[in-house]
């Protein structure tokens, strides 16, 4: 099959909406883009492949204005232009909704929509226009029973998603970008979402759709380009033509193994239970949860967005305190509603929200692989710079971090390295009890593949794992044994082995253990 750069069957007969030839951006020290190439057609889904770090982000960071590119030539519906500034790519009609929405939750969903651009007349406030127009955008979209008026806050992940879309249709979006849209979606939200992009792009409206669930791109997507190490290596792909390993091994450059399990890592016997949780309940969000994990077994927790499994990671954790049962680790009864006693037991979280809850981005890598040890750190007063630094490199560099540098600013780094410094953090904290929410949400196939050998080696070394996945396949390949949630209550709890991904979703779906 031929995989080079330009797909056989490109047009060149007609100018694209929008063309990005030779895109180069230099950053201190790195050379983020290297001469990418991009083409789009008014009301095509473009799709966008990478790995992380490979230059996506800085990509459409570019296309929308947020970055100056040192090199290279943007066209836009056949004009050559530059975008200063977000302001001047949104005035041209490019929109982009990152994977963290940027909306304010303070404010109503009228109030998000037309943030920056206010509906006004000599100096005052048309809200009622405003409130018009937004129901007339959440109607266009199919969702009229959002209400203008709603605290943005207080809405779904998809309400949140059809929002941010909203606010780019206010500007006449001719092309939107949506950064990972389907990542925190349960999967009638992704139904929901494909249909309004159908919608859209019957309208003419171009979308540029970046994703690391690869089946979701013969799904949506007419083309592909997939880019690496910050340069262009395949080129306006027929998404239907491609099966996956192909699409893989351009991301990676070579082949790529991605069956969760390797058939040749080192097994052990679970040993002696480390985590015992008994009636675990809290009001609301799940109740009379019970579960063990021994030392070298990895768990996993599947269900439905809404199920309760992140709550109940957190209140495993002490993040949240419960309104009834206990937590022991080796034996030992947690001070319920703790996180200093968790940790002090031996209990490390890499929570859903990296970015948000488990990271401070500005600050280094160092900083954030030693934040949970800082006290062995420090004599009499004075911190052990030296040592900590040591300890921080030997770690990171067992994950095989990428870019190898303790001194950058986490904030720089790409969604899976940025998900290797909080495994690091507990790793040299000496944790017995790994809790994993979401460990490869945004994250693209090869870093999957690091991740899930990791995750086979903490195993293997006697850490007692717990994984909490969206995706039923990953949840069902790395666990040795599955708990199977609805609703906050357990219906199942098998080895994952006696389960497909059938049984799961027939569970979840009907409410009842199969």
């Amino acid at each position: 099959m031929d995989l080079s750069l330009h797909a056989a069957n490109a047009d060149v007969s007609e100018a694209p909406l929008l063309a990005m030839r030779g895109i180069v951006k230099l950053f201190p020290g790195v050379r983020a883009l290297d001469g990418v190439d991009l083409d789009v057609d008014a009301g095509e889904v473009h799709c966008l492949l990478g790995q992380n770090g490979a230059g996506k982000s800085t990509l459409i960071k570019t296309l929308a204005g947020a970055h100056q590119p040192d090199g290279g030539q943007i066209t836009w519906r056949g004009e050559t232009v530059t975008l200063s500034s977000p302001v001047a790519a949104l005035r041209r009609g490019i929109a982009t909704m990152y994977q963290e929405l940027d909306l304010v939750p303070g404010l109503s969903v009228t109030e998000n929509i037309f943030l920056g651009h206010e509906r006004a007349r000599y100096g005052f406030l048309r809200r009622g226009q405003a409130r018009s127009e937004a129901a007339a955008l959440l109607d266009r979209l199919g969702h009229a029973e959002i209400s203008p008026d709603a605290e943005v806050g207080t809405l779904s992940a998809a309400g949140q998603q059809l929002v941010s879309m909203a606010r780019a249709l206010a500007h006449d979006a001719k092309l939107i970008v949506a950064d990972e849209p389907t990542a925190a979606l349960a999967a009638d939200e992704v139904d929901n979402l494909f249909r309004i992009i159908g919608d859209l792009t019957g309208q003419g409206v171009a979308v540029v759709y970046i994703s690391h669930r690869l089946e979701e791109i013969r799904r949506i997507g007419d083309r592909v380009t997939v880019i690496k190490d910050g340069r262009t290596v395949a080129q306006n792909l027929d998404a239907d033509a491609h099966s996956t390993s192909e699409l893989v091994d351009l991301m990676a450059g070579r082949a790529v193994q991605t069956a969760y399990r390797d058939a040749d890592r080192d097994r052990v016997d679970p040993g002696d239970v480390l985590l015992d949780v008994d009636g675990l309940s809290r009001r609301g969000e799940f109740s009379d949860v019970s579960f063990t994990v021994r030392a070298g077994e990895i768990v996993g927790l599947a269900g439905l967005v809404g199920s309760g499994r992140s709550e109940i990671m957190e209140t495993v954790f002490g993040a949240r305190k419960p309104d009834g049962g206990t937590v022991s680790v080796a034996g030992e009864r947690l001070r319920p509603g703790s996180v200093a006693a968790a940790v002090e037991a031996g209990v490390g979280l890499a929570p859903e929200e990296r970015k948000s809850q488990a990271l401070l981005l500005d600050m280094s890598v160092t900083h954030n692989v030693t934040l949970a040890s800082l006290p062995g750190y420090s004599t009499l007063g004075f911190a052990d710079r030296g040592r900590e630094s040591a300890d921080a490199r030997a770690t990171l560099e067992r994950l095989d971090l990428r870019p190898a540098d303790p001194q950058r600013l986490t904030r720089t780094l790409s969604g899976g390295n940025q998900q290797k410094v909080v495994v690091a953090r507990w790793l040299v904290h000496g944790c017995r009890v790994l809790l994993l929410d979401e460990p490869t949400r945004g994250v693209d196939v090869g870093a999957r593949a690091e991740l899930y050998r990791l995750i086979h080696e903490l195993a293997a070394s006697g850490v007692a794992v717990v994984v909490v996945s969206s995706e039923i396949p990953e949840v069902l390949g790395l666990a040795d044994r599955v708990l199977v949630l609805r609703e906050g209550t357990v219906l199942a709890q098998r080895p994952a082995g006696e389960l497909t991904e059938g049984d799961v979703l027939d569970m979840v779906m009907e409410g009842s253990a199969a």
